[in-house]
């Protein structure tokens, strides 16, 4: 029996899908916990909050956050990283230039927009 679990565990992380889900799945829980999910399933915040005629996304304090505020910044987050993995594929992509200045652009700019609008709200938060 314990030769049959070595040859399946030896199969199981030999094999090329199975290391990019676990990577996949391990990202997207950084991101989960980066983004504070775990406040979120902990507290169970409001979603939002309507003052009569706005809607306010962003909790206007540092120590307590909406559930939109974990939902904006997961997105921002995983923005950032879709721009880091453009910008490291365009080093890879070397010896066809065109795509490796696009990819190159595309990831600055992910990279910008995500850090950019963090920053925006960090400093909304911070009042």
């Amino acid at each position: 029996m314990s030769f049959s679990l070595s040859r399946w565990f030896r199969k199981m992380t030999t094999n090329a899908p199975v290391a990019f889900i676990i990577t996949v799945v391990g990202l997207a829980y950084a991101i989960f916990l980066f983004s504070g999910g775990l406040f979120t399933l902990i507290n169970k915040p409001l979603p939002s909050y309507y003052t009569g005629s706005t809607f306010i996304f962003l909790y206007p304090d540092v120590s307590n956050q909406f559930v939109s505020d974990t939902i904006i910044s997961a997105v921002l987050y995983a923005l950032g990283f879709a721009g880091m993995l453009a910008i490291y594929q365009s080093a890879k992509n070397a010896s066809k230039p065109r795509q490796a200045y696009l990819l190159l652009v595309v990831g600055i700019t992910f990279l910008l927009i995500s850090y950019i609008f963090l920053e925006g709200a960090i400093k909304y938060k911070g009042g």
